[in-house]
């Protein structure tokens, strides 16, 4: 679960107040806005990765507005996929679990499984130079969802893909929806991503966050 109450977040003149949403275990959330709207600047908030002035931010029935980014338990897939430049692909599905200690063995079976689930075990092998749009998210998909994390938070992943792929990360996260049931939040400027992949729509204009019902947005 996902809950963000009376939010505050400062960057310079840019502020936003009183930020509410809610996400319910297991739920698919798409916040959508204009570019400049801010509705990054809410993600990186509830990640950590940027600090807030005032407000609540709940995940899991775990209050985590002042803990580390790596005490939140979140999976976080950035626009870019963000892949490190000198690791194979089983390294960076793996990464997160190195750094946790995690048995060899154990991560061997952990990414065996990720890379059935998302089509990549073909790549496992290779280095990230030549790598598709869509195979650099499916990897960087890996990569957040490698240690089980309760909430998965996503930057627009799918705003550089040509059209086909971008129909196949449709279904792919949907997929991973339904097998591991983690609660995700999906930025997006797309009516389109919306309808194909959300229970609930939020949207951000002039600084208010409100909730849109699914069923308006066709």
């Amino acid at each position: 679960m996902i809950v963000v109450k009376d939010l505050c977040i400062r960057q310079g003149e840019f502020v936003l107040e009183k930020v509410n949403l809610s996400v319910a275990t297991g739920q698919y959330a798409i916040l959508m806005g204009r570019t400049g709207s801010g509705k990054t600047t809410i993600l990186e908030s509830i990640c950590g990765l940027r600090p807030v002035s005032s407000g609540c931010i709940t995940l899991m029935d775990r209050d985590v507005t002042t803990l580390k980014p790596a005490e939140r338990g979140i999976g976080f897939v950035p626009q870019d996929g963000a892949l490190f430049p000198t690791m194979s692909v089983r390294d960076q599905l793996g990464f997160a679990l190195t750094i946790r200690k995690w048995s060899r063995s154990r991560i061997e079976k952990r990414v065996t499984e990720l890379s059935d689930l998302l089509g990549i075990g073909e790549l496992l092998d290779r280095g990230t130079e030549g790598l598709s749009g869509g195979e650099v998210q499916r990897i960087s998909l890996g990569r957040a969802l490698a240690a089980n994390p309760g909430v998965l938070c996503l930057d627009e992943p799918l705003s550089a893909l040509d059209e086909t792929t971008r129909h196949e990360m449709y279904s792919l996260l949907n997929s991973v929806r339904e097998l591991t049931g983690v609660t995700t939040l999906h930025i997006t400027h797309s009516k389109n991503e919306a309808l194909k992949l959300a229970n609930v729509v939020y949207r951000i204009e002039n600084g208010t966050v409100g909730e849109v019902p699914v069923g308006e947005l066709g």
